[in-house]
């Protein structure tokens, strides 16, 4: 899997790197079709941005939060990630494929 985290207007230091690769294995856990995973952290004057991009299976997600923290920002982030990986998880398992032979019957 690819990870990407770049800080625009900052830099991101190490303990918040291994924090969001922590977050990131996390996920991976929930789900192992994630293929890409980027980070974005911006910090426009007091509000703190983090936005995640991921992209499972066919499919891309993506998450933008804000919040007067980053750590608080970047937790938002990765529960709605989650949230919405584990729906696309749920969606490949309840809508199973047809058989071919079901439709050579008919």
């Amino acid at each position: 899997m690819n990870i990407s985290i770049t800080a625009r207007g900052g830099k991101a230091s190490d303990n918040m790197k291994s924090y969001i690769t922590g977050r990131i294995a996390r996920k991976q856990r929930v789900f192992e079709g994630v293929i890409e995973t980027e980070v974005i952290l911006s910090y426009e004057k007091l509000v703190q941005i983090a936005e995640i991009k991921a992209k499972v299976h066919n499919k891309q997600v993506f998450i933008k939060e804000k919040s007067d923290d980053i750590y608080k920002s970047i937790d938002q982030a990765f529960d709605s990630c989650e949230r919405q990986i584990r729906r696309i998880k749920d969606k490949m398992h309840d809508y199973p494929k047809e058989k071919i032979t079901d439709k050579i019957a008919v």
